[in-house]
């Protein structure tokens, strides 16, 4: 195990530094006027190595649908390296990402929108990630707002599904959990919450055994013209839920009959789960 640790703590360190490099090349051409076109590409191997790296096993099933805004529910930072590492996509992300060492650097020179936690700044990124997801790069919103412990869904707030409405992109809920190896309960040491800090996550995971990630891309929600933000907001949890097998709330029997088939779907996402 020590063997195993060490092996870890060594890639990821080197990871880290590529990662750094790679930042600072893209910067210096940035300030010439001529960033590379190859960031998107490379900042997707970068997560895939990453979650290598890291030890971490993926089982993805479905896949990124073109046009959509990508829900999904939030459980650790891990999260953005475990769906980037899928597709070209970019993150809306709260604004305090930018100060993580690495991390942060690399969020913003390949083009994260940022938002202040608690403002209301969502039509100051909406036409940036509106543009981003016309021109083939979806965008992920968590609309917990937060970081929950795996074992629930929390609430989403509507205000971010603004986004879609009446824009012509589509909605495409996102499930993701952790796991310990085969076992269908959720892992205790991936989340990130409270008080946790980065370097102490990290080092959960990379000492982590066998820490295993499902990841479903569920079918995108039909958004008619006359649908409101509370309920794309409540059928995305709703699917999101379904998939990662948990209970449904007490209005689910209302929201499943606009849902049956993202449900059926999503409630048989993880066992069909192949690797990522």
């Amino acid at each position: 195990m020590m063997a195993r640790t060490l092996w870890r703590s060594l890639r990821v360190i080197e990871h880290l530094c590529t990662g750094v490099l790679i930042v600072v090349y893209i910067r210096f051409f940035a300030r010439l006027g001529r960033p590379p076109d190859w960031v998107p590409q490379v900042v997707c191997w970068w997560y895939r190595r990453l979650c290598r790296a890291l030890g971490v096993r993926l089982r993805v099933t479905g896949q990124v649908a073109p046009g959509c805004l990508l829900v999904s529910n939030h459980v650790s930072w891990l999260d953005v390296p475990v769906i980037g590492a899928q597709h070209e996509i970019g993150f809306l992300s709260k604004s305090e990402v930018k100060g993580w060492p690495v991390i942060g650097w690399i969020a913003e020179i390949v083009g994260t929108h940022f938002i202040e936690r608690g403002a209301h700044q969502v039509s100051r990124v909406s036409s940036s990630i509106i543009a981003d997801v016309l021109q083939g790069r979806p965008v992920v919103i968590f609309p917990e707002g937060t970081t929950s412990d795996g074992c629930r869904v929390g609430h989403f707030h509507p205000r971010l599904f603004s986004i879609a409405q009446g824009t012509g992109i589509g909605i495409q809920p996102v499930a993701i959990g952790y796991r310990h190896g085969d076992s269908v309960i959720p892992d205790t040491r991936a989340p990130y919450i409270g008080d946790d800090i980065l370097i102490a996550s990290l080092w959960r995971i990379i000492c982590h055994p066998d820490l295993v990630v499902h990841l479903a891309f569920l079918p995108p929600l039909p958004i008619a013209k006359e649908v409101t933000r509370r309920t794309l907001a409540d059928d995305s949890r709703l699917a999101i839920r379904a998939a990662l097998g948990l209970a449904p709330d007490q209005n689910g029997a209302y929201l499943s009959k606009r849902l049956t088939g993202a449900i059926h779907s999503g409630q048989s996402a993880f066992a069909d789960a192949h690797p990522g």
